[in-house]
């Protein structure tokens, strides 16, 4: 369906936290679903963190006499622009694309007329969209626990995350024919302490090295590829990267294949770039960065304190004046929402252990049978949802990503449900503060 024109109201950054109105509002016809963008699902699904949200499980509806009665999510912003840095990468490539002129190869043909075109930074309105389906998805799915009290939504305060917060609640009180009329209450600004952003650990490494050698493996066959077809043009591996990323973000951006999909499409791009950002991920926030579960740590403790009742007892990057405050860290909700980034939520991943890997990736050799799968995890608007369970007098909880059941090993038999005891237990990395690890982000 074709998407309307979304009207952006003025936005006020707060220094910490501040109660707001959604910024955006919709003039739409139909909400029901995510418009198309004309792309197989098995190339949408090789983009990796770029990927649109699918669903990687079907939901299982809890076991025979258990019912939630508290939901916890956490979600990524939807689909975006790319970032300034990768604008700047992305247009110094397609400059020397287009500085040759006379292309000897028929794929490229379309370069001389193609014109670069997108934002940076913010949402595209298809992001919109997606997070404003995800909270038409959440009503329709948990409704019935609400019992009159509005979801407590936070965000970090990139303005996309604000924004896909925004839309959420507007799809979530549509769905509710507005009964429930949810507002982001929350805004932590990524300048200070922020459990939703991974700002706040100096010392931690990058995964450049193991993205570098991945390219250095992969890349050199399309690279000369293109050099051959437009030659003078002098294209670096890290030049052709950049171009394949013009077939994710300019198909998020304009919901029709973009014009360098044939590219991606013809080079058979499509597993080394998932794999590049399974690396980037493992190695920027997760296991693969000595300094990455430790980041997530503050979101576990606040997520802890939610599942039990009780104050939160954290000592690494939560806002203590926030969260101690009833107003802006309620303990009484059934519903909460959080909106914030991939790079945060692969270090919350791998501080409570999920997907955890036997061995580490290995930079220039996939294995295929890697647990570790960005496009499983991280899509654009990818969620965990962390579910409190009430089965026959016993607390239990239970964790789905994108839709998948987590089996949680670290804490039950590895059918997915856990005794709240047992989970809480299980997570003595972020009850211990990381284990000395948030001492070492200062050195």
């Amino acid at each position: 369906m074709a998407l309307l024109a979304l009207i952006t109201l003025t936005y006020l950054c707060y220094t910490y936290a501040a109660f707001v109105s959604p910024r955006i509002h919709y003039s739409r016809i139909d909400a029901s679903s995510v418009p198309s963008i004309g792309i197989s699902d098995d190339v949408q699904q090789s983009w990796s963190m770029y990927s649109p949200y699918f669903a990687a499980g079907t939901y299982e509806a809890p076991p025979d006499g258990c019912l939630v009665d508290q939901v916890n999510q956490i979600q990524r912003h939807g689909a975006r622009f790319p970032t300034s840095g990768a604008a700047t990468r992305i247009k110094a490539a397609l400059s020397k694309l287009q500085s040759v002129t006379d292309s000897t190869d028929s794929l490229l043909e379309f370069v001389e007329d193609y014109t670069y075109d997108l934002g940076q930074d913010n949402l595209v309105p298809f992001g919109a969209s997606q997070s404003y389906e995800a909270g038409r998805v959440a009503f329709e799915r948990y409704s019935w626990i609400l019992k009159g009290q509005e979801p407590f939504v936070r965000a970090s305060s990139g303005p996309r995350v604000v924004d896909s917060a925004s839309n959420w609640t507007a799809g979530f009180a549509a769905a509710s024919a507005h009964r429930y009329n949810p507002a982001v209450s929350v805004i932590l600004s990524e300048a200070g302490n922020d459990t939703l952003d991974d700002n706040m650990c100096p010392a931690a490494g990058d995964s450049d090295p193991e993205t570098n050698a991945w390219l250095a493996t992969f890349a050199p066959p399309m690279t000369a590829r293109l050099n051959a077809g437009a030659v003078g043009a002098n294209l670096t591996d890290t030049d052709t990267y950049n171009l394949l990323t013009l077939c994710p973000f300019d198909t998020v951006a304009k919901e029709r294949p973009g014009d360098f999909c044939a590219v991606y499409e013809a080079l058979d791009a499509g597993s080394a770039f998932m794999y590049s950002g399974d690396l980037d991920k493992y190695y920027g926030t997760g296991y693969g960065q000595p300094l990455g579960p430790v980041q997530g740590v503050g979101y576990i403790n606040e997520l802890l304190a939610r599942l039990t009742g009780t104050a939160v007892q954290d000592q690494t990057q939560t806002n203590s004046t926030l969260d101690s405050d009833p107003a802006t860290f309620p303990l009484n909700r059934t519903f909460y929402a959080d909106f914030s980034h991939d790079n945060q939520m692969a270090a919350i991943f791998a501080a409570m252990g999920l997907f955890r890997q036997s061995t580490p990736l290995n930079a220039t050799n996939p294995d295929p049978s890697r647990t570790w799968r960005n496009e499983k995890m991280l899509p654009f608007s990818g969620r965990m949802v962390v579910e409190r369970l009430s089965c026959d007098g016993q607390t239990h909880v239970r964790v789905l990503v994108n839709d998948a059941l987590m089996p949680l090993e670290f804490c039950g038999s590895g059918d997915g449900l856990c005794t709240l005891d047992a989970f809480v237990g299980s997570q003595s990395y972020a009850r211990n503060n990381g284990n000395g690890d948030w001492e070492q982000c200062f050195e």
